[in-house]
């Protein structure tokens, strides 16, 4: 294959997988909150009599969306109208090109790395990405002309502010441990053992800053407890006025964010697609017991590990949403400001005084 043949691949593996789990979690929301709540949920879609637990209800909603009228308000700007949710899904789908699911496989005569691109400035690209996402939301509650639209952008464009900035504190602590902004580095590094027994994951070297990490990260997600921009009882939220696919792409767009911000929980926190004890040639266990195993299977179970942690933090940021009530947007603000953001600059000085100790 050529080189260009194995980019096609790649990129299409990404997304055809990530396009697909969001759309699996459409329905595991359903699901997880109806076992949650003690009903059956979703489940009345079916195929010749056949219903495999309500999932063929995705493609039900899809059909549905694409045949509804898509509604443009009169008094709209109908390009940016347009526009807003396909920058919100383009944004939020680009990130993943920096995020590596596997180690380096080697097939067809040569080695192939797991991962679209390994940018030098992996971070930066990603947050980059989702920043620029905010134009998506901005857009569509101003180009609609509605007044509980805008408000719904406005709280969007404040809401994603105030917590990208504790992201962007948070994540200062990893890269000083783990010197580079590479993520592929930054995994292959979390693959060496504290004491020769501890996995070096990014959790066990910054607790603190992978619980705030997390917090802030649902935050950028904008779905409950921090989904004050849609507030479904108070202002409907920036696409009250959208309707058809369009609807569909901001409806998507929140669980690809997910998917994302599971990804980069796993990428920086949890080894990425590392397995303890796994090494290039097999395990390699404390006390010198040693399990001898092929590349090939070795990075299967490398990409393995990697989806099952993805889809754990999927699963957990439902859990979160289905357990929490919404904040006040007062509390929202205060959260971020008063209490988020102090706290990962305290672990940013922690850990940049730590390290200079140790050296």
């Amino acid at each position: 294959m050529t080189s260009l043949a194995i980019e096609v691949a790649k990129v299409l593996v990404v997304l055809i997988g990530v396009l697909n789990l969001a759309a699996i979690l459409t329905w595991m929301e359903r699901k997880q909150s109806a076992v949650m709540q003690d009903r059956i949920g979703a489940n009345r879609a079916s195929i010749l009599g056949f219903r495999a637990f309500g999932l063929f209800q995705v493609l039900a909603d899809s059909i549905k969306m694409f045949v509804k009228e898509d509604f443009i308000p009169p008094l709209g700007n109908r390009f940016l109208h347009t526009l807003a949710p396909f920058l919100s899904a383009f944004f939020a789908l680009i990130g993943f090109a920096a995020i590596p699911f596997g180690n380096t496989i080697r097939l067809f005569g040569r080695d192939i790395s797991l991962q679209v691109v390994d940018l030098n400035v992996g971070v930066l690209y990603i947050f980059a990405a989702m920043s620029l996402g905010i134009y998506g939301v901005v857009l569509a509650g101003w180009s609609s002309n509605n007044n509980y639209a805008f408000l719904g952008g406005m709280r969007g464009s404040s809401q994603m502010f105030s917590y990208e900035i504790t992201i962007g504190a948070t994540i200062l602590g990893v890269l000083m441990i783990f010197e580079s902004m590479s993520l592929q580095t930054i995994v292959q590094a979390q693959g060496a053992l504290l004491w020769g027994v501890i996995p070096k994951w990014g959790v066990v070297l910054q607790p603190v800053g992978c619980l705030l990490f997390l917090v802030a990260g649902v935050a950028e997600t904008k779905r409950v407890p921090f989904d004050l921009p849609e507030g479904e009882s108070e202002i409907i939220g920036y696409f009250v006025e959208y309707s058809s696919m369009k609807f569909g792409l901001f409806m998507l767009t929140d669980f690809v964010e997910t998917v994302l911000i599971s990804a980069l929980i796993t990428t920086l926190f949890f080894g990425g697609w590392q397995v303890p004890y796994l090494m290039d040639d097999g395990f390699h266990f404390p006390g010198g017991f040693e399990i001898s195993l092929s590349g090939i299977l070795v990075s299967v179970l490398q990409v393995t590990s990697y989806c099952v942690k993805v889809f754990f933090f999927c699963w957990f940021l439902l859990l979160v949403r289905w357990t929490l009530p919404r904040f006040r947007y007062d509390q929202l603000m205060r959260l971020g400001w008063k209490m988020v953001f102090p706290l990962s600059i305290l672990n940013l000085l922690v850990t940049s005084l730590v390290i200079l100790l140790m050296h």
